[in-house]
């Protein structure tokens, strides 16, 4: 199945961290299913050097690029303003390390 990466930046206005906030128990539960389905391999926050939330990165395994773009355009965090910029690129995941 091909695989893409997403690397999101969020906004840096000065309602970035409240929007992210409000949107990320929509955004989480909007992932489960995926998560569930192994479609989703690695998520987590791209952190600023205080540890603060400024961006995502997301490894998923979905069938063809139309199916990605579909859940992309529908998630809360793109719905909702929180991602300003993103860039999808095709991937092949060589390791995973177990937790």
């Amino acid at each position: 199945m091909p695989q893409w990466v997403v690397v999101a930046y969020d906004g840096t206005d000065a309602d970035a961290a409240s929007r992210r906030q409000s949107v990320r128990p929509a955004h989480l539960a909007s992932i489960e299913p995926m998560v569930a389905a192994g479609a989703l391999k690695a998520g987590g926050a791209i952190l600023d050097d205080a540890g603060a939330m400024i961006g995502s990165v997301i490894i998923a395994d979905l069938p063809v690029r139309a199916a990605f773009d579909t859940w992309l355009a529908n998630d809360p965090y793109v719905t909702g303003g929180v991602w300003q910029r993103i860039e999808v690129l095709p991937f092949r995941l060589a390791v995973l390390a177990k937790s």
